[in-house]
């Protein structure tokens, strides 16, 4: 028996490796999934490590020693005690450092300048000038300082302990204790100030409270024989290459939880810290990204596998009925019969469920070692779990695909012309619709849709949406064919009765749709998530580059990015606007005519040429000095009152408040000559405050004179307005202002030029902002009126606001410093750009890359998850080419016998020919459309959940739907290879006709 069904093989062997084949895919579909999926997880792991900032690779044991709460002023340096148990951890370099506040060689005394003891710092800087340090009392002066205060190699500097003086405002340090002379044995450069070497301590982070971001290096002996105020030691934990993996990071996490258990248990205050959990904790929710985006695919794709075997299988049934009849005419026992229905295809199946196995990891290595180099995919038993299964799942769709063979009687198996179908739907079909919205009910339900059943709701969508169609669409074919008889063209309705009454030609169109779609909807998510990863990149970075600065005045900021780019074409000013409070949307103000050669733009959003005019309408000059001579006529009466004068420099040399002092009764005329204003001075203000005890002080001036180069319009209080408690009101020798103040500054009025829009204008992204927004900017609140709406801010996300920065820094009445301001800059920046603002006198701070974001992306879990669905995407067109070419082959026979009938009847040539040849490349034609359509609406309904930007997205307008020329490269890489099954298919049995 065994050797018939052998032979029954080779006399089929053609149909038998296809089957065979069909089922190594469908097994190795299943073994890829897990198996992917282990390589997925190690080479996110890997991104994320490599990407990771020093903070996430260094941990650091840190306690702080004072002479004034008894601890010891001098002697040798007291490390942490913490630092046995961090010596202990394997695979990180520890380094020892202490650092002490000192005074005496800055004339500042705002900052202290920071003597820090490094171990191993000469291997870490280069030194530039002299030598490194070697013996007690050496040390090493940065290259800036150096230049700055004029030291060079063999000089002697004397540094004393400092300690803060908090009863003045600022803070000041001055020296506690004997000072220490000290030898400059050289100055020094970092080999790179980002490196994990100088850990969490923040040594060269410069600004105007912090000093130059250069320490005074020395030695431990040093700092031992000099007496201290305040010593902080630290030991730092430096991660080796390696040591943070895969394969050890439960370890590595809970070696940090001993530590942190050690730390309790000390008697001394401790400080340690670590960035390394939260990249643990990135690392974990890339994971579980990936664990919920590769099933979403692989499931469709073993179902999509078990409906091919089934659809083929049953194709071959049906050739091989006549057969199975003498089997069943002799009388053969039920068992014989069914090892010989059944043998064939069940032999073919086991083999090939064998072979993907080994097929499954072997794909599985190949494409991740193509995806994720260096990496690899580490094969584990594990990645075989779900093999027994889909080898299971194939063989019962063999079986139940000849279940009719296997029970129909002769008569039914010797019947040529297929019984007649009544367009009802079968037990299978119903049950998959049944499937498919229960399982999309709970997925639309669930909050966790990708779980449990959830997962198999993708799928069952795709497949009963491509049952549903296909019963919709071959009713319409059989018209068409019935019609297109009648009209005397035979060959199309050849071809039409072909493609709708052929036994299963309904579940091969069914296949061919999810086929297409099951690919168009793996191209969905991929497209989705690139752009996705491309938004959260350059939108949400807000520029190709954006550039942290030193502390600087919103006036100095735009001049010198001016001077660095006069054309406007590459960098834009960059400020944050003053935060409300909690639950106020955070803001920024930019310099609108550079926005649109800058900003990433969010789509959908205004022009950024429309939004300047928006955000920037025109507004009267304010008045200006053409240079440093600064003259003011006033009179006032009442009182007594003061006066001061806001400027600043048109050239950016600075900001000054001219105090004017205390004004005398009756006409005055103040004249001062301002270094800042040699190039030209704003006037942004002028002050007025009250002067002695007197709680409530009323009075009035006139200002009758401002010595601006253009005359000030102060004959028109319309041009002029004023903070609370004032009343402005023309004169008739100039600008009248009514007064009620305070001696308190804080209480002053301020009357400043209507050089802006005011209300503010500004643009936002969310919910409507309140009327006022501004606090902060000016010495009362500053109203703003919302004007356009934008699907996000750059740089800030889908909840913030933009202003104009130039109109942002004229309603302040007097210029500060912006903490944290920026230079972006856009894709047409010279590589010289930050020497270019250096030299226009912008100190960089640090520096953000989109495309450094977007490469940390890449590197993430539903990237590396999303290379899955481009080979789910492969699989499933190979699928469906090889269902395809199964059905062609076992068609074959038949279709010859009666197209060569008819071709002896008198059929002619020509219809003959465009039955065999078009017959199938038109019904994957249409199968391919249907399936797009399929795609969309799947993706429609199960789309939204898939984790395309992470476990926690960021709050970006980010892509929901796929681009159509990306639906329609997958659809049509699909149509093309199926489409070639279909005209070879075609041609051959055209061949085969035509000798006849």
């Amino acid at each position: 028996m065994i050797s018939l069904v052998l032979a029954m093989i080779w006399s089929r062997r053609g149909q038998a490796l296809t089957l065979a084949l069909l089922s190594l895919l469908a097994v190795a579909s299943a073994v890829a999934a897990p198996a992917y999926l282990i390589a997925a997880e190690r080479a996110i792991a890997d991104g994320q490590i490599a990407t990771a900032a020093t903070r996430e690779l260094t941990m650091a044991a840190r306690r702080s020693y004072d002479s004034a709460s008894g601890d010891a002023s001098t002697g040798e340096l007291r490390f942490p005690e913490i630092g046995k148990v961090l010596l202990d951890l394997e695979g990180f370099d520890h380094y020892h450092a202490a650092e002490v506040p000192t005074v005496g060689i800055e004339v500042a005394d705002t900052f202290p300048s920071r003597l820090v003891f490094r171990q191993e710092v000469c291997a870490h800087v280069v030194v530039l000038t002299g030598r490194c340090l070697a013996a007690e009392g050496d040390a090493l002066i940065g290259e800036r300082t150096a230049q700055r205060l004029g030291l060079a190699a063999g000089d002697r500097i004397e540094l004393s302990a400092a300690r803060q003086n908090g009863a003045v405002q600022p803070i000041t340090y001055v020296a506690e204790g004997a000072p220490k002379t000290l030898t400059v044995v050289g100055t020094y450069r970092p080999v790179d100030s980002g490196a994990p070497y100088w850990g969490l301590h923040g040594y060269f982070v410069f600004g105007a409270d912090m000093g130059p971001g250069e320490p005074v290096f020395t030695n431990a002996a040093t700092l031992s024989t000099m007496q201290r105020t305040t010593t902080a030691m630290a030991i730092d934990g430096i991660a080796e290459p390696g040591v943070i993996g895969i394969d050890r990071l439960e370890r590595l996490r809970a070696e940090l939880t001993a530590v942190d258990k050690a730390v309790g248990e000390l008697d001394e205050p401790l400080q340690f810290d670590s960035g390394i959990p939260v990249l643990l904790d990135r690392i974990d929710q890339g994971r579980a990204a990936a664990r919920l985006l590769v099933p979403v695919m692989a499931v469709p794709l073993v179902l999509l596998a078990c409906f091919t075997i089934y659809l083929t299988v049953g194709y071959g049934a049906q050739g091989r009925q006549s057969e199975l009849a003498v089997v069943a005419l002799r009388g053969a026992r039920w068992w014989t019969r069914w090892w010989l229905a059944t043998g064939e295809s069940l032999a073919a199946v086991l083999a090939g469920s064998l072979a993907g196995c080994l097929a499954g990891q072997l794909l599985v290595n190949a494409v991740t070692g193509l995806v994720f180099p260096g990496v690899g995919a580490e094969p584990a038993f594990t990645s075989l779990r779900y093999a027994p299964f889909a080898a299971l799942a194939a063989l019962a769709a063999a079986i139940l695909a000849q279940r009719r063979q296997l029970t129909s009687p002769v008569a039914g198996l010797l019947r040529r012309a297929p019984s007649r179908d009544r367009g009802l739907p079968g037990v299978s079909e119903v049950a998959v619709v049944v499937l498919a919205v229960v399982t999309g009910i709970q997925y639309a339900l669930a909050g966790d849709p990708l779980e449990g059943l959830g997962l198999f709701a993708p799928a069952l969508i795709i497949l009963s949406l491509a049952l549903i169609c296909a019963r919709a669409l071959l009713p319409l074919v059989n018209r068409y064919a019935a019609g297109a008889l009648r009209r005397g063209r035979l060959g199309i309705a050849l071809a039409g009765v072909q493609l709708s009454r052929r036994p299963g030609a309904g579940r091969l169109f069914a296949l061919l749709v999810a086929a297409a779609a099951a690919a168009s909807c793996a191209s969905a998510s991929v497209d989705t998530a690139a752009r996705g990863r491309a938004v959260t990149a350059y939108l949400g970075t807000g520029a190709d580059r954006v550039l942290t600065i030193q502390p600087i005045t919103r006036q100095r900021l735009l001049t010198a990015v001016g001077a660095a780019d006069p054309d406007a074409r590459w960098a834009m000013a960059v400020t944050p606007l003053p935060s409300g409070g909690t639950g106020s949307p955070p803001g920024i103000a930019v310099d609108t005519a550079r926005l649109g050669a800058v900003a990433a733009w969010p789509d959908g959003a205004v022009a950024p040429e429309r939004l300047r005019a928006l955000l920037h309408p025109d507004a009267p000059a304010a008045p200006a000095f053409a240079n440093s001579d600064i003259t003011f006529e006033v009179t006032a009466t009442g009182g007594p009152l003061r006066l001061a004068l806001s400027l600043s420099s048109s050239a950016g040399l600075g900001d000054v408040v001219l105090e004017l002092g205390t004004v005398p009764p009756g006409p005055q005329t103040y004249r001062q000559d301002v270094p800042v204003c040699e190039r030209g001075c704003r006037v942004n203000g002028i002050r007025v405050s009250g002067e002695g005890k007197v709680p409530d002080i009323t009075g009035r001036l006139v200002i009758r004179g401002l010595g601006t180069g253009t005359p000030a319009p102060l004959n028109d209080p319309t041009r002029w307005r004023a903070t609370r408690d004032a009343r402005l009101s023309a004169a008739p020798d100039g600008l009248q202002a009514d007064v009620e103040v305070s001696p308190s500054v804080v209480d002053a009025v301020w009357i400043q030029p209507v050089s802006t829009p005011y209300p503010l204008p500004i643009a936002y992204a969310g919910e409507v902002p309140p009327a006022v927004l501004l606090p902060g900017l000016n010495v009362v609140d500053t109203p703003i009126t919302p004007v356009v709406e934008l699907p996000a801010v750059p740089g800030l996300g889908r909840r913030a606001v933009l202003a104009d920065l130039e109109y942002v820094d004229r309603l302040a009445v007097q210029s500060r410093e912006v903490q944290a301001p920026q230079v972006w800059l856009g894709p047409a920046a010279p590589a010289d750009a930050v020497d270019r603002l250096e030299a226009a006198g912008i100190r960089v701070v640090s520096e953000t890359s989109a495309a450094t974001v977007r490469e940390a992306l890449d590197r993430q879990g539903p990237a590396a998850a999303l290379w899955f669905h481009l080979l789910a995407a492969v699989l499933a067109g190979l699928l469906g080419a090889g269902a395809l070419a199964l059905t062609v082959a076992v068609d074959r026979g038949r279709r010859t016998e009666d197209l060569a009938a008819l071709r002896t009847q008198g059929l002619r040539p020509r219809p003959a020919g465009q039955a065999t040849l078009w017959t199938y490349p038109v019904l994957v034609t249409i199968a391919t459309a249907v399936g797009v359509l399929v795609a969309v609406g799947a993706w429609r309904l199960t789309g939204w959940a898939l984790p395309l930007a992470g476990i926690t997205p960021p709050d970006l307008p980010l892509p929901t739907w796929p681009r159509v020329t990306a639906l329609l490269a997958a659809a049509g890489a699909v149509l093309l290879v199926q489409f070639a099954v279909a005209f070879l298919g075609g041609r051959d049995l055209r061949r085969r006709i035509e000798p006849r």
